[in-house]
């Protein structure tokens, strides 16, 4: 493992170079929404990125517990899983829906048994021992289209009831009551709080590719330069909302705020968002100077509108109070939803500003209200993994 001078593990080369299927992950799936994306794209969308943030953070949790006794070649092997997982998601609606699916079951089968070998099971992470949800994807092996679908759904579904339900205390009973030889494997929290900010700095590194290609299709004129400025400062704002102002890539989260298994949820779903986001952002692109599409104008603001609902979710766990909550997200909330629903004849060049300013709101705020507040309206330092308070700059 690579270690800081002070002893804090960070993510190994084999870890890095496991992330860079999410990165082409993240690529593909962001284009399942381009174009004029309808509800059915959207909720395929949603389901193909759990799946696939599901794998990736399987193997994740499991370099984490491991160490330096993770199995390279079991950890190769989930990242083949993943490569396929993600070379099918371009021609999931024509052919490549099984291999879709037997990829990810492949891939949550290889997770299982290398907790089996280890012998242990992670109290923060009920699915690495409660595999209920795998069975619906089996299933789905003989059906085809929407019904295929809603059985992963479904499997998605389970696993995030389990996520959110069973606590490190029910396993441990349901352990005793089955006799299993499997002990509590501990986690490190920083290494995987620096594991998930790395995944989310991706899928901002994916918004990023996005304008960037559809900038270079396009003639050069000073409504781009608008759109292109106000992107770049949008994806800026997400990313200090999360990165500095947040923790394990969820914006405005208190570090220990909330127990892992519910952490994680909530990371697919900010991860997700952005990566919506980042596939109408490039849409957007196109529109400059002309009224942006209502498929693409919902798209961009309703993921943004998820991001920041996350984000006060966030607050509160974090002990913000219900006040200052309402305070930093409901403005911003009511900008973009109202966007989305009013703003028909406005070009990306206007919605992107609109965005921004949505953005800006919570993040100028905190710059008064320091990097925590209670519920009693009184500034409190927030405490990070080390024991240290973090600044929040």
């Amino acid at each position: 493992m690579t270690d800081s001078k002070e002893g804090e593990r960070h993510a190994s080369w084999l870890e890095l170079f496991f992330d860079l299927t999410a990165v082409a992950g993240v690529a593909q799936l962001a284009h399942l929404l381009h174009g004029s994306p309808g509800w059915n794209d959207v909720a395929l969308y949603a389901v193909m990125f759990l799946a696939f943030w599901t794998g990736w953070m399987l193997f994740t949790v499991y370099g984490n517990v491991s160490g330096d006794e993770a199995r390279t070649w079991t950890v190769l092997a989930g990242m083949f899983g993943m490569a396929v997982m993600a070379a099918s998601v371009h021609g999931v609606r024509e052919d490549r829906a099984g291999a879709f699916a037997l990829a990810y079951i492949l891939v949550r089968s290889l997770a299982g048994k290398a907790w089996e070998r280890r012998g242990e099971y992670v109290p923060d992470l009920p699915i690495t021992q409660l595999g209920m949800g795998l069975t619906p994807w089996i299933v789905s092996m003989w059906f085809d289209g929407t019904a295929r679908y809603a059985l992963w759904a479904l499997g998605l579904a389970i696993d995030l009831a389990v996520m959110f339900a069973v606590s490190g205390k029910r396993l441990e009973a349901r352990r005793r009551r089955t006799a299993s030889g499997l002990v509590a494997a501990p986690m490190d929290a920083p290494h995987l709080g620096e594991r998930l900010g790395l995944f989310l700095l991706i899928v901002l590194g994916e918004a990023i590719a996005q304008v960037v290609a559809s900038a270079s299709e396009v003639e050069w004129d000073a409504a781009l330069y608008g759109v292109g400025v106000a992107a770049f400062l949008l994806l800026l704002l997400l990313w200090s909302l999360a990165l500095r102002h947040g923790a394990d890539g969820v914006p405005l989260l208190a570090w220990g705020a909330l127990p892992v298994r519910l952490v994680l949820p909530l990371h697919c779903f900010v991860a997700g968002s952005v990566a919506a986001l980042a596939a109408a952002l490039g849409d957007a692109v196109e529109y400059a100077e002309h009224p942006v599409p209502e498929p693409v104008r919902w798209l961009l603001c309703a993921s943004l509108a998820v991001y920041l609902a996350i984000a006060g979710v966030a607050a509160l766990a974090s002990a913000r109070g219900i006040r200052t909550t309402a305070l930093l997200v409901a403005p911003s909330l009511a900008v973009v939803l109202l966007a989305g629903a009013l703003a028909h004849e406005a070009a990306a060049v206007q919605l992107a500003w609109l965005l921004v300013l949505a953005a800006a709101w919570p993040r100028v705020l905190l710059g008064h209200l320091g990097p925590g507040t209670g519920r009693d309206g009184d500034l409190t330092a927030r405490t990070g993994h080390d024991g240290h308070p973090t600044t929040g700059t």
